[in-house]
């Protein structure tokens, strides 16, 4: 596994004080969110295993994949999950233009309000590769997005994690209030489907609640 960081330091989340890292710890509640979706077969495979433990979560959608699947991404909406914008092409803030970057956030948008869905979305946003500038930040803000971070890396997206890893990095690191990052991609399937099973019914069992972003 990559050697990098799974809780996410307070001196990071201090030098981007206008992200969201996670929430108030005074209730035993945790954040499950999906970047990368909505994908075939993987996502509903994701609502399912959350609705056996009647477990909320929010889904940050590529828009390139809402507009090709979506039925899926309205399967998210219908189960009372909460959506969230990943650009539309997945691009990395920091190898992006300005102007590109907002246009994939805003294009989007335009995808999903042409569902005509009744969603939940409250203008949540979150950087891909968590690759953010901060003049990017601004424009984001200034056009109302709540930018989400997140507080627990569970790495299942990385390949030479073993999924017994990636349940020790979520297990062993997380606290109440915590914002835990998944994929509902084809490239972390092979440890999402073991993880989340075990996630859910390990904190479930100890009284914690799984709450959507709103």
């Amino acid at each position: 596994m990559n050697s990098y960081f799974i809780k996410i330091p307070k001196w990071i989340r201090s030098v981007y004080p206008k992200q969201i890292w996670g929430f108030s710890n005074s209730r035993k509640e945790i954040f499950l969110t999906f970047d990368d979706g909505p994908t075939p077969e993987i996502t509903d495979w994701v609502l399912n295993m959350l609705e056996q433990f009647d477990a909320k979560a929010t889904f940050f959608c590529i828009g390139n994949n809402i507009q090709k699947n979506p039925t899926i991404f309205e399967n998210i909406i219908n189960a009372g999950h909460s959506v969230g914008n990943h650009t539309f092409s997945h691009e990395k803030g920091w190898k992006t233009k300005n102007e590109d970057y907002l246009n994939s956030a805003l294009k989007t948008d335009r995808t999903i309000e042409e569902l005509n869905l009744k969603s939940n979305n409250s203008k949540l946003f979150r950087p891909p590769y968590g690759k953010i500038k901060r003049s990017q930040t601004k424009l984001l803000l200034e056009k109302g997005y709540n930018i989400v971070m997140w507080s627990i890396l569970s790495w299942d997206f990385d390949t030479s994690t073993t999924p017994n890893q990636c349940l020790n990095n979520v297990i062993k690191n997380t606290e109440q209030g915590d914002i835990i990052v998944f994929h509902d991609s084809v490239k972390a399937f092979e440890r999402l489907q073991i993880v989340l099973p075990k996630v859910l019914e390990y904190f479930s069992e100890k009284g914690f609640v799984f709450k959507r972003i709103s």
